[in-house]
């Protein structure tokens, strides 16, 4: 994971910097967004060593999936004459990290033991907003194994509120 992520790098800095010189980040977006599921499908993925396939059609697939414009194009071109397609998905997720810092926003994850309230959702993007001083976009979903609490995820930082993760915390200390 760390060597894609490694090899991904460049290729999301220079979507991103194409993309933000440009003034297109949002279709940027939804580019990698199509062409990283598009190159995360079993079926692509037999394809992409399949030496019978030419880089062309395989980027051009991806393109069309994509709505690609002609740098999009282009990009997906190189990717595939590297064979960095199956990055698409690090490529992906670096470039909205990038993104998302260029917006002065932070994702966070929330997995709760309960569906949030709205009033708890906008509890908890207040308190990290003030916490981490950016703009805070909630994505909730539910996890019942947590039993009761939350655990929240933006980036790196974890904070495990669950009855789960106190638990283990106690066997752990036992």
């Amino acid at each position: 994971m760390a060597e894609l992520d490694t090899i991904a790098r460049p290729y999301a800095k220079a979507a991103f910097a194409t993309a933000h010189e440009s003034g297109q980040l949002a279709a940027w977006s939804a580019l990698l967004g199509a062409a990283a599921a598009g190159a995360a499908d079993p079926a692509f993925a037999r394809l992409v060593g399949n030496p019978n396939v030419a880089a062309e059609e395989l980027a051009g697939v991806l393109a069309d999936v994509g709505k690609a414009n002609e740098h999009g194009r282009a990009f997906l071109r190189l990717l595939a004459e590297r064979r960095r397609l199956p990055a698409l998905p690090a490529i992906r997720a670096q470039f909205e990290a990038l993104k998302a810092a260029s917006e002065n926003r932070v994702d966070v994850e929330v997995v709760s033991a309960f569906p949030l309230t709205d009033a708890q959702q906008k509890r908890f993007e207040q308190a990290l907003e003030k916490r981490l001083g950016r703009k805070v976009v909630i994505e909730a979903r539910t996890d019942a194994s947590l039993i009761g609490g939350a655990v929240l995820r933006a980036g790196d930082m974890v904070i495990d509120g669950s009855v789960k993760g106190r638990l283990e915390k106690l066997a752990a200390s036992l």
